[in-house]
């Protein structure tokens, strides 16, 4: 058996398979989102630095709006004063004011309304820097419900930088605790009413569960301290709604007239006709004679 025959070629080895290449749109791709995402983080980054910027020019505008508002706070107290003084000559000016403002006017109940009727003077004094709070003072004639001359309550910042109020304790006179009489009312089962009376409006004087959220004392002091007149000249509603009744009566009579005349000259026309017809039925007798 012959022996068999030797290659004479070289024993082949295998070359390592390199990874297929990117693709020139792969490789533009991926460079391209790299460098979307470095621009995106530098574009936030730059935008932290502006509001920043922002931030401290807005901080410098609430100093210098404080200031002004410091200097404008004092210019007015001359001009609320003379204010004052004008008001104390128009009886039941701040009753009449309070009643007509849609906000106080759910508050009051009809007794409130009664002590209110002495109510002589309403003043509110905002402090130096403004920020810090204000008071609210009510002066009273005498009266037969508490023995106060004034009733106060006063919001400021505390200690911590919280909202905080404290007010005047009222002397109530015996029996005529406005605070603890309506809620003793309300709670009488035999007393049934189709609109239950409000909340006295003095329990103000003695609410501080919440006095950043104190809605009735930035009424007075944003909206009807300001310009407490608007309020007091409001019309009448009951008034306006008497004038429109009666114009409208009116305008009903008028237009009942109208057709009364209407009627009265169809009522002749048909009489005119009538007449007309008895005319010729004449005149047809005497040709046929």
């Amino acid at each position: 058996m012959a022996p068999k025959r030797q290659s004479s070629l070289p024993p082949q080895t295998k070359k390592p398979r390199q990874p297929p290449a990117l693709k020139p749109t792969q490789t533009s791709t991926s460079q391209h989102l790299h460098k979307g995402e470095k621009e995106q983080q530098e574009a936030i980054e730059y935008i932290d630095e502006v509001q920043n910027e922002i931030d401290r020019l807005n901080e410098q505008a609430n100093e210098q709006i404080l200031k002004v508002e410091q200097k404008y706070n004092k210019l007015r107290q001359p001009f609320f004063q003379k204010r004052s003084e004008l008001i104390a000559k128009i009886p039941n000016f701040w009753v009449t004011t309070f009643v007509n403002h849609p906000q106080v006017s759910a508050l009051l109940g009809e007794e409130d309304e009664e002590v209110l009727h002495y109510l002589t003077r309403v003043e509110v004094t905002e402090f130096e820097d403004i920020k810090s709070g204000y008071r609210i003072d009510f002066y009273f004639d005498e009266n037969p419900y508490f023995e106060n001359k004034v009733l106060s309550k006063e919001f400021h910042l505390n200690e911590s930088g919280d909202p905080s109020s404290k007010s005047t304790e009222i002397k109530w006179k015996y029996g005529k605790d406005l605070t603890k009489h309506s809620s003793q009312t309300q709670n009488k089962a035999s007393r049934k009413r189709q609109h239950e009376e409000p909340e006295s409006f003095f329990t103000w004087f003695t609410d501080r569960s919440d006095a950043g959220a104190d809605e009735l004392g930035e009424v007075i002091k944003d909206d009807i301290w300001p310009n407490a007149s608007q309020y007091y000249l409001v019309p009448d509603m009951d008034d306006e709604e008497g004038e429109g009744e009666e114009d409208d009566d009116d305008d009903d009579e008028e237009g009942g007239l109208e057709d009364i005349d209407e009627e009265g000259d169809e009522d002749e026309g048909e009489e005119d006709e009538d007449d007309d017809e008895g005319e010729e039925g004449e005149e047809d007798e005497g040709e046929d004679d």
